[in-house]
């Protein structure tokens, strides 16, 4: 007897094959990896062969920019008057990496520590993007140019209000374009607007931030080697899901390249606090364990501030403990940190922040569902379009984990909000079916500000719109989704025989590394699997390990996360998906299976 899977089912959605001709053309390359690539959309023999030999061909100036000649005549023009500089980050592992990008390549470039600063908000006390009361500050302070990185370009009001006040503003960002763009700007690099013809559009702001940097060094050649900023490129675009195709690709490789030569003493520090021991760094690394130790910093503010305070403390120094600033600071010096002792602290504190960060999520997941649930009692929360939960107990750091735990588990839209006292400020996870940016551009009279991608967006909102909010929103959501079937699926690459598993094509797959987003870990399908044994693994038992009988002298043993339920139902054949993967135990390094999910076999 089979487990009922009616509440978890999930789609198996099988790439379209080859057609006959690309096939024909490909036949230099093993048929697996040719239906892999074409599945990620690389389309001739050519593009195959340079994606596989890690050779980008696409063009790379960063003058193709629009905006870029503009900006940096104006940073050189700050270089050469002596004028102080502010780069205005974002509190995110992409905006913590382009911010410390562009301080270094400055200081490469000329600019002495005191003429260039970083700025990064507070997360809780002045939310994401340029806010008006830091610029007034700013200015107040001494600026005469401040550069956005990873913000900025829905920022009309806020860079208004900064040139009113007689600073320049250059805005460097990623993210959807809004309405109108901020035309007091000095200088808007965006590649996703309109009039910009650079090939890559999905750079992430740490992206577009070394690309600035690559054209000031051009125009102002010095001994200082841009290409040393890759690791942070690498770790920003992979821990905010770019697409790991054409450049940003070649970005990954040749930052993970670097991490693996020259690894700075703040991340050799934090790898070590995670207990991460490997003799490579890959995509995943940085996605599973280094992106969200950085990102820790801005979601777990307070524990941050007492960490400034200990580690003066051991010091011995007298006086008062350092102010307290935006909390993703600790990340930012973790980062730009020479010395291996105060790295070492940094790291400590961020493992700890980190664990604190998952011990939240899952409290406050447990106490969004509750309320989901409360609100709608006689429906299955299955049943709703839109998953809507507002608490003034809420973390504003840990909402989007929230809403991306909530989004994974029903696969629908969800919107988790942390209450104040004037304004609630929350954040939005998607489905492939539903562009939840585009949905908050038709709500923008009633929010304050708001920003994102077509899966993930932020905003903030005024509480007496809060009622009006939820009801326009799901009004929205409920059109846009009408008569669609929405059940998660599984894209699979390919459907191969259980015996063509093996250390031969497992060599092959790592051509296709860094795999990420928009080229994710290869996905396989295998009919009439026989199962040998299994038994259910975790401390709850929800998770399952199963080993299956490839041929009489060979088995593979395998893992599926959550398929814990399995355990005792398994029928003796069965059809599965998987990815293929390595497990190393006692030194022993061996092939397994993670399995996707399993339906047995008729």
């Amino acid at each position: 007897m089979t487990p009922d899977l009616s509440e978890n089912a999930k789609r198996w959605q099988f790439a379209p094959a080859m057609p006959a001709d690309l096939l024909q053309k490909t036949s230099s390359l093993h048929p697996i990896i040719a239906q892999i690539l074409y599945n990620r959309g690389i389309s001739t023999f050519d593009e195959m062969r340079s994606f596989l030999d890690s050779r980008y061909l696409g063009a790379d100036d960063p003058f193709m920019m629009a905006g870029m000649q503009s900006a940096v005549e104006r940073i050189l023009q700050a270089l050469d008057n002596e004028e102080l500089v502010v780069v205005y980050g974002d509190f995110d592992a992409d905006g913590v990496t382009s911010t410390v990008l562009l301080l270094e390549a400055f200081w490469g470039l000329g600019f002495s520590k005191r003429s260039v600063r970083p700025y990064i908000p507070h997360r809780i006390d002045e939310g994401y993007g340029l806010n008006k009361e830091a610029l007034t500050k700013l200015k107040q302070d001494g600026a005469d140019l401040v550069i956005t990185v990873d913000c900025g370009i829905r920022s009309v009001a806020e860079v208004q209000h900064g040139a009113d006040l007689g600073l320049d503003i250059i805005i460097t960002d990623h993210h959807s374009i809004g309405p109108e763009l901020p035309l007091a700007a000095t200088a808007i690099i965006n590649p996703k607007r309109e009039d910009c013809p650079y090939p890559e559009k999905m750079l992430a702001g740490v992206g577009i931030g070394y690309k600035l940097a690559c054209a000031l060094h051009t125009q102002r050649p010095t001994n200082f080697d841009v290409r040393s900023l890759l690791d942070l490129v690498a770790i920003g675009t992979v821990a905010d899901i770019a697409p790991l195709l054409t450049e940003n690709r070649q970005l990954v490789m040749d930052g993970l390249n670097v991490m693996n030569t020259n690894l700075r003493p703040g991340l050799m520090a934090l790898t070590a606090a995670a207990k991460l021991n490997t003799p490579a760094f890959l995509a995943s690394h940085i996605g599973f364990t280094i992106g969200p130790r950085i990102n820790a910093a801005g979601r777990i503010g307070p524990a941050v501030d007492m960490a400034a305070v200990r580690y003066h403390q051991k010091q011995n120094k007298g006086g008062t403990p350092p102010q307290k600033d935006g909390y993703a600071y600790l990340a930012a010096r973790l980062l730009f940190s020479r010395s291996h002792a105060q790295a070492i602290e940094y790291a400590a504190e961020l493992n700890e922040l980190n664990r604190t960060r998952q011990r939240l999520t899952e409290a406050l997941n447990r106490r969004a569902e509750e309320l989901i649930f409360a609100e709608n009692p006689d429906q299955n929360i299955g049943e709703l379009s839109v998953l809507f939960a507002a608490d003034h107990n809420f973390e504003p750091g840990i909402v989007g984990l929230v809403a991306g735990r909530l989004k994974e588990k029903y696969y629908r839209p969800a919107i988790i909000l942390e209450m104040g006292e004037e304004e609630s400020v929350g954040s939005c996870r998607s489905i492939p079916e539903l562009n939840i940016t585009r949905v908050l551009d038709q709500l923008s009279d009633i929010l304050v500000r708001y920003g994102g991608h077509a899966a993930a967006a932020g905003l903030t909102i005024r509480n007496e719109h809060l009622d009006s909010f939820k009801e326009r929103i799901t009004a929205i959501i409920d059109a846009e989704l009408e008569g669609m079937e929405l059940t998660p699926t599984i894209p699979v690459d390919a459907v191969i025989d259980i015996e063509q598993v093996d250390a031969a094509l497992y060599a092959l797959l790592q051509k296709l590394e860094p795999t990420g987003c928009a080229n994710p870990t290869p996905v396989f399908m295998s009919k009439r699997v026989e199962v040998q044994s299994s038994r259910a693994v975790g401390k709850k038992g929800d998770h399952l390990q199963v080993t299956f009988l490839v041929n009489e002298s060979r088995i593979l043993k395998s893992i599926g996360f959550g398929l814990g339920h399995w355990h005792g139902n398994l029928p003796n054949f069965v059809d599965v998906v998987y990815s293929i993967d390595e497990n190393t135990w006692n030194n022993v390094t061996t092939l397994q299976l993670q399995i996707k999910d399993i339906k047995p076999a008729f």
